[in-house]
């Protein structure tokens, strides 16, 4: 399997498919590049390159004790997007990795970065502050995290619920995407999961929307029970200097995998326009 050893000595597993443009995929908690298998395989058969990374802890990658917070996040994608000799790619994040996606982009050399697209993304602060008032409380955070700590499969199965949208009334749920996040969930470290709570919902992403002066497409669903769009996507559009906004109505927050074919779409003619 294809892997980057980092500084640190952590093994990150990544997918590189195809030549082209490049796209780099950052996935969401607690997933794996395999979230991804809908876009990559898309983007694949519309002649791009598509690069997908398990985070560490995660997926394929090693199993560490240290480095679940969103600066190693992204000191580990730039070691890779160095050791791909990456340049003009386009940096697409769902979720937490929406986070990882904007701050590789403020942070990365010129030349390295094209466009950013960020999904149902996390930005610009989720946790509930004295300055952000309308987020969401610890409370909730730290029931996640109780959770993830003590019931993890049987928690990890609930989850899916209401990460795609399938507690809703008429919802058709598809059991092989629930199953699908949890495969991806089980296989990665209960410790990165844990700390890796603290780094989606109390990373403050605002300084960086602001200096990326770079095309962004922002994409989330009106109905994202995980990470609503009111403070989210309706936050961080009026952040960025040269966003663009798509929001679905009804849409969950694990609209890449339940409405692929609308995403993708509108992905492809952001990335593809001038």
């Amino acid at each position: 399997m294809p892997k980057v050893t980092v500084k640190d000595g952590t093994e990150i597993y990544y997918k590189d498919w195809g030549t082209g443009q490049p796209l780099v995929f950052h996935h969401g908690w607690p997933l794996s590049s395999d979230d991804w298998d809908a876009q990559l395989m898309f983007f694949l058969n519309k002649g791009y390159r598509v690069i997908a990374a398990d985070r560490r802890g995660h997926g394929r990658s090693s199993q560490t004790a240290t480095g679940h917070d969103m600066d190693t996040y992204v000191a580990d994608i730039l070691e890779l997007a160095d050791h791909l000799d990456l340049h003009n790619a386009v940096h697409i994040g769902h979720s937490t990795g929406g986070g990882v996606a904007i701050r590789y982009a403020a942070r990365a050399a010129k030349g390295r970065v094209a466009k950013v697209v960020l999904i149902s993304a996390v930005t610009p602060l989720m946790l509930q502050t004295p300055a952000n008032p309308d987020g969401v409380p610890m409370s909730v955070f730290d029931e996640i995290r109780e959770g993830t700590a003590t019931n993890r499969a049987q928690y990890f199965q609930e989850f899916t619920l209401p990460f795609y949208g399938y507690n809703r009334e008429g919802a058709q749920v598809k059991q092989g995407i629930r199953d699908n996040w949890w495969r991806q969930g089980m296989s990665g470290g209960a410790n990165a999961h844990y700390f890796g709570i603290a780094a989606f919902s109390e990373t403050d992403f605002t300084d960086d929307l602001k200096s990326v002066d770079l095309p962004v497409l922002v994409l989330h669903g009106e109905d994202d029970q995980i990470v609503p769009f009111a403070i989210s996507g309706a936050k961080s559009i009026k952040l960025l200097q040269h966003g663009q906004l798509i929001s679905y109505p009804g849409f969950p927050h694990g609209m890449p995998a339940t409405e692929a074919a609308t995403i993708n779409a509108d992905m492809l003619a952001f990335i593809e326009a001038s």
